[in-house]
């Protein structure tokens, strides 16, 4: 009897302890593997970290860290450099501007210099020109006639007038007052041409002879102030 209830209790352990069926349905089938790659697919549980890969990690981001700390003194840098350029740059236009400046001042000057008596010898023009209508007033024949009681003081007024003419002309030509005369050969002895920059043609006519733009007749001189025509000469001109 004992035996009977012991049996009992023991099969009824046994079937509480018994796992329950298990659906595999629910469970795809996995495939089957190559014998090859069973072999190798327990090592491919295993991964492997390199520690180079960790130490360029590192040293990428201490760079890109440096970088972004160098950056702001860099664009100051560059920023420096920029206005170090704009300022030699105009620095070297107000060089130039001065240097400019300084030459137009200069020159300037030597005009106001050279031309200062330019009004004074315009009016003086005409006074020179009395004399040779003064000197010209006289016959050529007294002139070159011997000097006699008659003429003795005749020919000393026009020594006198020549005298003064000369003196006034020289003290011209100290302050740069010339005069030129067309009438007078040039240096190789030909006859001097008509130019519209220094004469000024009154009349033209034929002369036989002559080359046309010759110079025939000199009416009055002209003049000269430090290069600068001050006053044309007025010449008579050939055209044949």
């Amino acid at each position: 009897m004992f035996q009977r209830t012991f049996l009992r209790q023991a099969q009824r352990s046994l079937r509480s302890v018994r796992p329950t069926s298990i659906n595999t349905s629910a469970f795809r089938r996995t495939p089957q593997l190559p014998q090859s790659v069973r072999a190798i697919a327990p090592q491919s549980a295993y991964r492997f970290y390199s520690t180079e890969n960790k130490a360029e990690n590192g040293e990428k981001k201490e760079g890109e860290a440096a970088q972004e700390a160098e950056d702001p003194v860099r664009k100051e840098l560059e920023e420096k450099k920029k206005e170090v350029v704009e300022l030699k740059d105009k620095l070297l236009r107000s060089k130039a501007d001065f240097l400019n400046l300084q030459e137009r001042t200069k020159r300037d000057m030597e005009n106001s210099r050279n031309f200062a008596i330019q009004r004074f010898a315009g009016d003086l023009l005409e006074s020179i020109d009395n004399f040779d209508r003064a000197l010209l007033a006289v016959p050529k024949d007294k002139l070159d006639a011997p000097q006699t009681e008659e003429n003795k003081d005749l020919l000393e007024l026009v020594s006198g007038l020549k005298m003064t003419q000369n003196v006034l002309l020289n003290t011209l030509k100290k302050h740069g007052l010339e005069r030129f005369d067309p009438s007078e050969p040039t240096e190789e002895g030909k006859t001097q041409k008509f130019d519209p920059n220094l004469h000024e043609a009154t009349f033209m006519a034929k002369v036989e002879g002559k080359e046309d733009g010759d110079i025939m007749y000199t009416q009055s001189t002209g003049f000269r102030l430090n290069g600068r025509v001050l006053r044309a000469a007025k010449v008579g001109v050939v055209k044949n």
